[in-house]
């Protein structure tokens, strides 16, 4: 870092007009000469005044530099300090003036003027060493975390219990009417610029009457849930029976052959494939293991005409019983459909994109399954749990009919800031989700939007005593989130050129609360350290205290948008049940109907609500208020490293520029972080600078195209299971169907060219800082 010793035109000037004697003025130059030697003193070399740098900055650099004030490394008393606190020190280098035999009147003046101007010079002396030569103020920083207490504290299980409840009272039968009332919630909690923003969009909702699937061999009809059809018009018309389907589906009757594909992994269709031909043919699909867009997309690709989904019993905790319940998926891959890749604003061009696959797909329930797969009911024992499997033997012919109507309708977004104090321009982005037209998906809506409000409520207390965030704090409640993040896609897709320059982090607050048995912490590579400290910060007052391990794996909710096409770092906790098997993972893809006591039953006394919420605020206020944001360059090139595990193909090439990818992000986090990190030695432009740097350090990890339903972000894996590169992954199963090496290849130029990159970027920012350390010199 640079250091900066005190010039000597820094100061005060000594000359008056009054001065006009000779000894007065002979009497001033021998205190100036004394006062110098007193910067002569061996302590005061080492003295830097960074406060004087930063006012020097000011005028190019614009209000972001006026950072906070910078403590100084050491703090001898200067010369102006001395002539303020020792008011005898003036006497000790002052001489006195030449005696004279004459006492006249006129020397009694001239003495009486000389002690009138001493004092006037005294208090210009004061006066300039309190403009130029401030003593360092003491640092702020060490009371930052009992500030963050204090926000901290507010936050109350009671109040977010109360919150919850009363948004539960609201009738769900508009987006709208829901967003508003958010909005005035937020509004009287103290947040002053608070807006709604709607768009309209192509929705895929239900028809008049449930969709079916027909059994050929008996005639029997049966609904998603499994029980055979009616015509009992409230039957017919149940909201249950209406919302279990999958939203822009392909629409019609097929009938065909079921075929059994278990997960429907690449493996599974090699084995499927080696024994029938499976076009047009109805696949009896599971969910987990991977994301349901990738397996759709394979099926597609097969030859498939229709698809069942359903969720395994064995793959649920013992604690879920859902075996009776159909549920909702969404086959939107992100955003308004008619509108792929730009916002759904007055003007633009409508696509018209009814069906997002050709396939026709419809979700059931695992009682449905069981009766399809000709499996008695108890095939779930109490010592171990049977997977469902069609039986080799016989074919089962069906009928699927899928009759869903895509419509416009207005979907709202939320969004409230809280102006930061030093960089207004940055952006700190807290997320949640609100009803969306539709009575499934539980009360996570609910949670999420309880939390989001405590958290609001909490720091807006603060701010009302004079208190703000660093940086600009963005709260978010998104609408469309079941039908594909619609409106945070919609949002970001409007502002996407401001969000690339100005957005640091997005925090999630997705499900909360999801199970109540183990803390499930997500953070992209660059945040994982701070979500680990995070916990422990929060541990000290409860407990039950976390230590769950920060892993950066795909998650659901409308930080999609912002990791994958921004490369904004993110972070999320929520608590969940223990994974029952190697299969849950993407089980979280179903919306299932949840009673409203759901939530409460797993978190009665909402203490998990609560601990989330201080999780959630102990990160934004880090990001948000961090004079140096806390993001880990190193991290970052550890988790590609550890990608790069197991590859077969390729690895040479892709581990030797990781390796100087690692070298580069080494010399990065020691030679400017660490510096940085130290009060003492910051300069607000290379924070500034440094900041700037550490904001992008994700963006070169976007590849332009990935499988669908895999993240673009190849910092992020598949699940706890993988270590490698999605991407790769997928690229080494897809050649293993098609034998052929060209996906390999052109996966690996996209990791290879990402890397490489970030590996350009990090030694730009290196080389940007010394040359500024140059020219300084």
């Amino acid at each position: 870092m640079a250091y900066h010793k005190v010039n000597a035109d820094q100061r005060a000037q000594g000359h008056s007009p009054y001065l006009d004697n000779d000894e007065l003025q002979a009497t001033a130059l021998e205190l100036e000469w004394d006062m110098e030697k007193e910067l002569e003193e061996p302590g005061f070399d080492h003295f830097r005044l960074d406060g004087a740098v930063q006012h020097h900055l000011g005028n190019s650099q614009g209000p972001d530099l006026d950072l906070e004030p910078i403590q100084a490394s050491s703090s001898p008393k200067g010369r102006f300090q001395r002539l303020q606190e020792d008011p005898d020190y003036i006497s000790h280098y002052t001489r006195q003036a030449p005696k004279s035999n004459r006492c006249s009147f006129f020397r009694i003046l001239k003495v009486f003027c000389t002690a009138l101007i001493l004092f006037i010079f005294g208090i210009v002396i004061g006066y300039y060493a309190r403009k130029k030569c401030p003593s360092p103020p003491a640092s702020q920083e060490p009371n930052i975390p009992r500030i963050y207490h204090e926000i901290l504290k507010e936050i109350k299980a009671e109040n977010i219990q109360q919150i919850y409840r009363d948004l539960l009272q609201f009738p769900r039968e508009d987006d709208v009417d829901v967003a508003m009332k958010i909005l005035v919630q937020w509004r009287s909690q103290g947040l002053e610029d608070v807006r709604l923003v709607n768009y309209s969009v192509l929705l895929d909702l239900p028809g008049s009457s449930s969709n079916t699937v027909t059994l050929k061999s008996s005639g029997e009809c049966f609904y998603p849930s499994g029980q055979q059809c009616s015509r009992d018009p409230k039957t017919l018309h149940s909201q249950g029976l209406l919302y279990s389907y999958a939203a822009y589906s392909a629409k019609g009757t097929l009938e065909a052959e079921l075929v059994d594909v278990q997960y429907g992994t690449m493996e599974d269709l090699i084995r499927i494939q080696a024994i029938t031909n499976v076009t047009k043919k109805i696949a009896l699909l599971k969910l987990g293991q991977s994301p349901l867009l990738y397996k759709l997309s394979l099926l597609e690709d097969a030859g498939f005409g229709g698809v069942l989904l359903y969720v395994d019993p064995c793959d649920l905790p013992k604690t879920t019983d859902l075996a009776d319940k159909a549920f909702m998926v969404s086959l939107n891959s992100g955003g308004d459909p008619s509108t792929p890749g730009y916002a759904s604003i007055d003007g633009s061009y409508r696509q018209n994109r009814q069906n997002l696959t050709t396939l026709l797909v419809q979700p059931i329930s695992a009682v449905l399954a069981r009766k399809l797969v000709s499996l008695p009911e108890d095939s779930v024992r109490k010592d171990r749990c049977i997977p469902l499997q069609l039986p080799h033997t016989g074919k089962k012919i069906i009928s699927l009919n899928i009759q869903s109507v895509t419509t416009y309708k207005t979907i709202s977004n939320v969004i409230g800031y809280l102006k930061g104090a030093v960089f207004p321009d940055r952006y700190v982005i807290i997320g949640s989700h609100h009803s969306s037209l539709i009575p499934y998906g539980g009360q996570g809506w609910a949670s999420s939007t309880a939390v989001i409000t405590a958290l609001i409520q909490a720091l807006t207390l603060k701010a009302k005593r004079g208190w703000r965030p660093d940086r600009t704090l963005v709260f978010c409640s998104w609408g469309g989130t079941a039908f594909g993040n619609i409106g945070s896609y919609e949002w970001a897709e409007d502002l996407k050129r401001v969000l690339q320059r100005n957005v640091v982090a997005y925090v999630s607050l997705h499900n909360p609360v999801r199970g109540n048995s183990t803390l499930h912490p997500v953070a992209s590579p660059s945040l994982q350290q701070l979500a680990a400290e995070s916990q422990s910060f929060n541990c000290v007052e409860k407990t039950r205290c976390p230590g769950s391990n920060v892993s950066s794996v795909q998650i659901q909710g409308d930080s999609d948008y912002f990791i994958n096409h921004l490369g904004v770092p993110a972070t999320q906790f929520s608590y969940e049940d223990i994974k029952t098997s190697e299969n849950s993972s993407f089980l979280s893809e179903a919306l299932f109907p949840v009673h409203a006591t759901k939530t409460e039953e797993l978190d009665p006394s909402f203490s998990l609500h609560e601990a989330i919420a201080k999780l959630t605020g102990q990160v934004t206020l880090k990001i948000a208020s961090e004079p140096v944001l806390p993001f880990n360059a190193l991290d970052i090139a550890l988790e590609v490293q550890n990608s790069l595990k197991g590859d077969e193909v390729g690895v040479p090439q892709l581990l030797a520029v990781a390796s100087r990818l690692r070298d580069t992000a080494e010399l990065f986090q020691s030679d400017e972080m660490r510096p940085a990190n130290d009060p003492k030695e910051r300069a607000p432009v290379r924070v500034r600078m440094l900041n700037d740097v550490l904001q992008s350090l994700e963006k070169s990890f976007l590849v332009h195209r990935a499988p669908p339903g895999l993240y673009r972000n190849i910092l992020y894996r598949l699940d706890e299971r993988t270590s490698q590169f999605s991407v790769l992954l997928e690229a080494l199963e897809h050649c293993k169907l098609h034998q052929s090496n060209e996906t390999i290849q052109a996966a690996l130029s996209e990791v290879l060219n990402s890397i490489s990159s970030a590996q350009v970027y990090f030694k730009a920012g290196l080389d940007v800082f010394e040359t500024t350390l140059a020219g300084k010199k």
